[in-house]
């Protein structure tokens, strides 16, 4: 805009009823959010300066879209984007992403996102889903001194399935799982793993690296896999009793202490205790609380998102909250 036309217009500003001042105000606050958002994935070819479809470096400007700036490979000669080949590649109303990386932060339902971002609740929950597949996967990989692993347990979940509904309507032949549907949230009816629960193990240190995974059961072949990796000669596994990590320190030759809880021992030498691992248990599941239960087929998303949280903090902003999600 000219100078004399933007004096012209802040001149009439005074002109503007009160309805027509809050439309203003909400469309200079989009557009700032968008080029705010448009900024960040812009950004994100500083870090990852190669083509995503052959990893070739050699690129040239290739115009834009919608501000967002497009490339060139010179190798495949294909076009592309800071947002292709990532989970948010595809999605729209990016004036909505900034307010979306707030609830995100929040930890807000699907429909309260929906209402915070003016989209509908269907496309919060596809977002939830897309932004949070790459914190899923970013999970801590280098740890020392003790290690402590402990599982915790969540209930199975069907949420948001379709097979009891389409087998009682005749849309579908298949048979629906295996008990009546149950009311959100909800206790099990006994402690531990059952046909009512699953299984997530979280193993963390004391400087607060952190990975986890969910179990198919509690064994040494389910959790060597996850354990493995993690722990070197610089690292010793804390655990309680559990014959599986037992048996899967003896397999691998970790460093192990056990502590025998069932027996009220829950500190030993004053510096080998679960209750660094115990407290993030505790923090995790009253976060989750909010959510009054998730589907086990998402239960991973949300692990990942409880990380991030604690990784970058609630004062964390949204802009950062949507970078995690390029990563």
């Amino acid at each position: 805009m000219r100078e004399i036309d933007f004096t012209a217009v802040m001149a009439r500003l005074g002109d503007l009823t009160p309805r027509q001042r809050r439309t203003m105000v909400e469309a200079l606050t989009k557009t700032t959010a968008l080029a705010e958002v448009v900024a960040t994935i812009n950004a994100r070819v500083a870090d990852h300066p190669n083509c995503p479809h052959c990893g070739a470096a050699a690129l040239q400007k290739w115009g834009q879209s919608l501000g967002v700036q497009r490339f060139r490979c010179k190798g495949c000669r294909k076009t592309f984007n800071a947002l292709t080949g990532t989970p948010l590649a595809r999605l729209r109303h990016r004036e909505a992403w900034s307010a979306y990386g707030e609830a995100l932060r929040d930890g807000l339902s699907v429909r309260k996102a929906a209402a915070k971002c003016g989209v509908h609740y269907t496309t919060t929950f596809r977002w939830r889903h897309r932004w949070l597949r790459c914190p899923r996967d970013r999970k801590d990989d280098s740890f020392a001194g003790i290690v402590e692993a402990d599982e915790t347990f969540f209930l199975e979940s069907h949420k948001g399935s379709k097979a009891w509904a389409r087998t009682t309507q005749g849309k579908s032949t298949e048979p629906p799982p295996g008990r009546k549907p149950r009311h959100r949230g909800g206790k099990a009816k006994k402690r531990g793993l059952s046909a009512e629960q699953v299984a997530v193990i979280v193993i963390r240190d004391r400087h607060g690296a952190t990975t986890d995974a969910v179990l198919e059961n509690l064994s040494r072949t389910s959790v060597t896999p996850i354990l493995k990796p993690i722990l070197n000669r610089n690292t010793l596994l804390c655990t309680d009793g559990a014959a599986f990590y037992k048996a899967a320190a003896k397999a691998e030759g970790f460093a192990h202490q056990p502590l025998n809880v069932k027996a009220g021992t829950r500190v030993k030498e004053r510096v080998f205790h679960i209750q660094n691992v115990n407290a993030y248990h505790e923090r995790l599941k009253g976060w989750m609380h909010r959510f009054r239960g998730v589907a086990t087929k998402y239960l991973s998303n949300y692990l990942g998102w409880r990380r991030m949280v604690e990784r970058q903090g609630d004062e964390v902003s949204p802009f950062q909250v949507m970078a995690a999600a390029l990563a």
